[in-house]
This record gives structure tokens, sequence and C-alpha cells, in this order.
């Protein structure tokens, strides 16, 4: 009996062993679809990091782009500069310092025109000059002046003119009437003065700013400042 259960324990426990290996086999899936999800994770990196790759060179090739935009429109700009130098001077512009550069080759080109004679047959020589037309103005603006000169009239800017700087002439002068009173000692004169100056004031810089709305472009004309009028007295 003894030798049928001993020959009888290796097949139980191959059977055993068996049964135990059968058993655990599905607990081994388990880290297997973990290592599955460690796959997923790596393939969403993986996907993600691409797509900022992406992300950079887009941007990449954009700045490039509107480097070489940028680039064009400059060498348009100094292509434009260019023409604009005499032709002297032209392809040089880092060699032109100022503007006195250019006046340097204007006066050069005229002396050597002085030197061919090339003034010396120049229509209406000896002849004076007609002021009748101005032909750096605008054609109806001078058709309009001409109209306004032969019926003795002047356009409205240049009345306004004569009369803000004749009232500047007056103004000044009881401004420096009313000083001599400050320094003769008569302190309370000068504050009557001073402050009916002041309105005086005001009242031609109003006119000044309605000058320099109707005058021609280059023409306009500053206002007075009281400190710096009674500095001006004070020198």
């Amino acid at each position: 009996m003894a030798t049928w259960m001993v020959r009888k324990l290796p097949s139980s426990l191959s059977t055993f062993s068996s049964s135990l290996i059968t058993k655990s086999t599905p607990e081994i899936s388990p880290p297997l679809v973990g290592h599955g999800g460690c796959r997923l994770r790596w393939a969403s990196s993986s996907s993600s990091s691409s797509s900022s790759t992406a992300t950079t060179s887009s941007n990449s090739s954009s700045s490039k782009r509107e480097k070489k935009i940028t680039d064009r429109l400059s060498a348009v700009i100094d292509a434009v500069n260019d023409r604009k130098l005499p032709p002297e001077l032209r392809g040089q512009r880092n060699a032109v310092r100022s503007e006195t550069d250019i006046i340097n080759v204007v006066e050069q080109r005229i002396w050597h025109s002085m030197e061919e004679g090339q003034f010396e047959n120049l229509p209406g020589k000896g002849k004076p000059l007609n002021l009748n037309t101005n032909p750096h103005a605008d054609p109806a603006e001078d058709t309009l002046y001409r109209i306004l000169s032969k019926n003795g009239c002047a356009p409205e800017w240049v009345e306004l003119n004569k009369e803000i700087r004749s009232k500047v002439l007056e103004w000044r002068v009881a401004l420096k009437k009313a000083w001599e009173s400050k320094c003769n000692g008569d302190h309370n004169k000068w504050v009557e003065c001073s402050e009916a100056l002041k309105i005086q004031l005001r009242d031609i810089n109003d006119k000044v700013f309605r000058y320099n709305l109707i005058v021609p472009f280059g023409r306009q004309m500053f206002g007075l400042k009281w400190e710096k009028e009674v500095a001006r007295l004070e020198e």
C-alpha cells in the first residue's frame, strides 16, 4: 500500500502543478495589458512630439517668409532712395554722410556749366522777370490770386497776417512801457497793465491759430509767450 502511494505521488504532484499552472495563467494577463498600456502611452507621447515638431517647423517657415518679404521691401526702398541721388553718387549711398555731400555735387555741376558757358544764351536774358504767374503754385490757386490782385483784393490770410503783425508791434510797445513803470517802482501799475496785456496776448494767439489754419503750407507763424516776452525785456 505504501509503495502504491509513493508511486502515485508523482502523478498527483504533476496534476497539482498543472492545475496551479492552469489557474495561474489568467493572472499573467494584467501585466501584458499593462505593457500594452505603456505602448499606448508611448504612441500618444510620440504623436504629441510630432505635432509640436510640426508647429515649430511651421513657425520657422513663417518667420523665414516674413524675413524674405522684409528684405525685399528694404531692397525696394534702397533702390528708390538711390534714384533720388545725383548720378555721381548713385550706388554710393553709404558714402553720403549728409546733405552737404549732395550740395557739393550740385555746386560742382553748376560751376562746370558756368565754365562751359551754358548760362550765356538763356531765353529772356537781360529782360525783367514775369512775376504775373507762379510756376510753383497750384494753377487754380494762382488764377484765383491773379483775379484778387487785379481787383485790388488780397487773400484772407494775407490781410490777417498784416493785422497780426501790427497788433504784435503795438502789444510789445505797451509791454515795454509797463515794464519801465515796474522798473521805476510803480508795481501797482505793472500789475494792472500785465493783466490787460495777457488778455490781449490771448486774442493775438487766437488770430495766429486761425491764420495757421488758412495759410498755405510752410508760412505758419508762432504765437506769443508771456514768459519769453518778459525775459526779452529783462535782458
